[in-house]
């Protein structure tokens, strides 16, 4: 099937056919698009649509092969199989314990290989040998594993910190990359972290591209942080490693910087490796820089060093290597940049109201990409490299768009209270009516220093929330990439402080409007958002109708002896045993403004989240009751930070508006 269109072809049904708005349940039977591989001359790849059963929550995916060059799609069967890579050996697949390999697309496919109890395979480029990744039991954590007569034991025994993390507690088990010769039995891998309480891929979000074969197929590049217990904990020094298979030795290929070292991406001639690179050890939002090392000489140079943004998405080399594409926020949305290695300048390719989420491809002055908005999910455009213009590709969603009325978003400038310029987005309900009033959302973004652009999201969708007939106030305010480092980081340590006041001028910026019923605006939020919605609860000062918070950090104290990722706490809030004590714990603590909460509020908690663990929540939810208030407590005891299961997903969202209804 034919999936090219211009974006001028797909606007005209959509506006003249559009009758109904976004719902929860819409929202999620979208079609999902995912990138399997991608050709090694780029020419084409293989993508598939998932789509939601909202019965089964399942996601049922079709995959599909893409000519890049001709924006033909053809839908293509792989069965039970899974691609792993696609290189100039061919297209390999996993299906259980056997790796296949196809040498004409995937058409027919041989046997390459089997492995059991194998994740993450990375085949090198020589194509003679497998690298891969598996749990490795390195400490005797559980009762049942230190004694063995004691099977159904369900203990854990800890002598140290990082024993839970994300949504899982440690059970003496890390992720090591093994590496197995293709002629050899399975048996015979080499485990390169060997005896390492160590992870590689990192936990919990690392996957295959936290280590790469060298354009020789003679090293394992592979990134770790190599600290265990309470050291792992307070630190953010994360390195990338190479593995000299011939002599059995590792390096450290990073030893000289302090903070994030991630991402290794040779050049497509091998003679350069890329990575990104955070300067600060212990701060996890620092500036982002891209890193290039000469893989001779292993020289090392910063190339965005001088560059007032830090690079917040994906890297791409070009197939000539001399230019570097990546994604990057700027002023309210994510956009396409370039560097030139030669002159080490840095270019803004796109420009619009939407956000470039990743590069998969490049053409004759062409970039495929895929692209969001906050009316949109994602699908591929083919970007013009020399004028930024863009084509849509696909188009997977356009039936479910045809019938839904998009929301107007608009990027309005508001002053602050220390005379500086901030981004605020609007968004409008479908057939925004000017001359009515509607109520408001003050919208408070995670992070803290996370992004907030043209995104589109599954449980904080701005089309959704407009879509029930709210004006959506979403402020860049400061600790948001895109507008500078210094605003960036101006946050850290003051998160009650000016980031409070930044909220409270957009908020009166929009009383104002003569579309806002200023007598009715909410706040709602999650994480350091949920902390900002319990900080506003007791400085609002009659601003706000009702209030919505998501894992919310609601006492300082507590949550920093209790959240896993200390380096977090360290940095941004300052440690509760200084003296001193940080103005964290005190003028910007929540739970020290309880006696000041006047107004309704629903908290909503995940059981698995240790990033703000569940006592953040039930603490601000019974001292809500206690003070007298409408309260109300969403408790999901299988969720983590997030709302992943599609079931509860549509509890959360009909429970936020259900409160809504009732409370403004």
């Amino acid at each position: 099937m034919k999936l090219k269109h211009t974006l001028v072809a797909v606007a005209a049904p959509f506006l003249m056919n559009a009758q109904n708005v976004m719902t929860p349940e819409t929202l999620w039977t979208l079609n999902k698009i995912g990138i399997t591989a991608v050709s090694p001359d780029q020419s084409s790849l293989i993508y598939s649509v998932g789509k939601t059963d909202l019965q089964t929550e399942k996601n049922n995916k079709t995959n599909y092969f893409l000519n890049i060059r001709t924006a033909e799609a053809s839908s293509i069967d792989l069965g039970k199989k899974s691609i792993i890579q696609w290189d100039k050996n061919g297209l390999y697949a996993q299906d259980g314990d056997q790796i296949f390999l196809s040498k004409d697309a995937g058409k027919t496919w041989s046997a390459f290989y089997t492995l059991a109890n194998a994740d993450n395979i990375v085949i090198s480029p020589d194509g003679k040998k497998i690298a891969f990744s598996r749990e490795v039991l390195v400490e005797k954590v559980l009762g049942k594993d230190k004694y063995n007569d004691v099977a159904k034991s369900t203990a854990h025994i800890y002598t140290d910190l990082n024993h839970r993390h994300w949504d899982y507690f440690n059970q003496g088990k890390y992720n090591h990359i093994f590496v197995v010769d293709a002629t050899q039995p399975a048996d015979s891998a080499v485990d390169l972290l060997e005896g390492k309480a160590w992870d590689s891929p990192q936990r919990p979000f690392g996957g295959a591209e936290d280590f790469i074969w060298s354009p020789d197929s003679s090293q394992v590049l592979f990134v770790t942080k190599p600290l265990s217990g309470t050291a792992y904990a307070k630190s953010t020094n994360t390195d990338i490693f190479a593995y000299h298979l011939a002599a059995g030795t590792t390096t450290n290929l990073t030893a000289a910087n302090e903070g994030y070292d991630v991402a290794p991406k040779f050049s497509p001639d091998g003679k350069k490796l890329l990575w990104m690179s955070m300067a600060r050890d212990g701060y996890e939002a620092d500036k982002n820089d891209i890193k290039i090392m000469d893989w001779q000489t292993k020289t090392v140079q910063n190339i965005t060093q001088n560059w007032d943004e830090s690079v917040t998405g994906d890297t791409f080399w070009t197939q000539d290597s001399k230019n570097i594409y990546f994604t990057s926020a700027i002023r309210g949305t994510k956009q396409l940049f370039v560097t030139d290695l030669r002159s080490g300048k840095i270019k803004q390719v796109t420009k619009g109201d939407f956000d470039i989420t990743e590069i998969y491809a490049q053409g004759k002055n062409t970039l495929l990409v895929g692209r969001t908005d906050m009316n949109h999910a994602a699908d591929l455009y083919s970007v013009d490299l020399r004028n930024g213009n863009m084509k849509q590709v696909t188009d997977i969603n356009r039936e479910a768009y045809a019938k839904i009325t998009p929301s107007k978003t608009e990027l309005r400038m508001v002053k602050t209270t220390d005379g500086k310029e901030m981004g605020v987005w609007f968004i409008y309900p479908p057939n925004f009516d000017p001359n009515k009033k509607y109520p408001a959302l003050l919208y408070c973004q995670g992070g803290p220093q996370s992004a907030l652009t043209q995104t589109f999201s599954t449980r904080w969708n701005f089309a959704l929330m407009a879509a029930n007939d709210y004006i959506i106030i979403a402020p860049n305010r400061r600790g948001m990439p895109g507008w500078g480092t210094a605003w960036n980081e101006q946050i850290s340590r003051d998160w009650g402080g000016q980031v409070m006041q930044d909220y409270l001028s957009a908020t009166d910026y929009a009383k104002n409007l003569p579309f806002v019923d200023a007598d009715k605006i909410g706040a709602v939020g999650a994480s350091y958002g949920g902390y900002s919605v319990y900080m506003l609860a007791g400085i609002h000062e009659n601003r706000f109708k009702t209030f919505i918070s998501h894992n919310g950090l609601y006492d300082m104290k507590s949550w920093a002896l209790t959240t896993e990722e200390l380096f977090f706490a360290n940095w941004d809030l300052g440690s509760p045993f200084e003296n001193p004590l940080p103005r964290s714990y005190t003028d910007f603590n929540p739970s020290n403004y309880i006696s000041k909460w006047n107004k309704p509020i629903m908290i909503i908690q995940g059981g698995l989240d240790y990033r703000v663990p569940y006592e953040q929540g039930q603490q601000a939810f019974q001292a809500a009751k206690l003070h007298g208030l409408k309260a109300k407590f969403v408790y999901f005891p299988n969720e983590n930070h997030w709302v992943l299961k599609p079931h509860n997903a549509l509890v959360w969202q009909r429970e936020f508006f259900e409160w809504l209804k009732e409370t403004l």
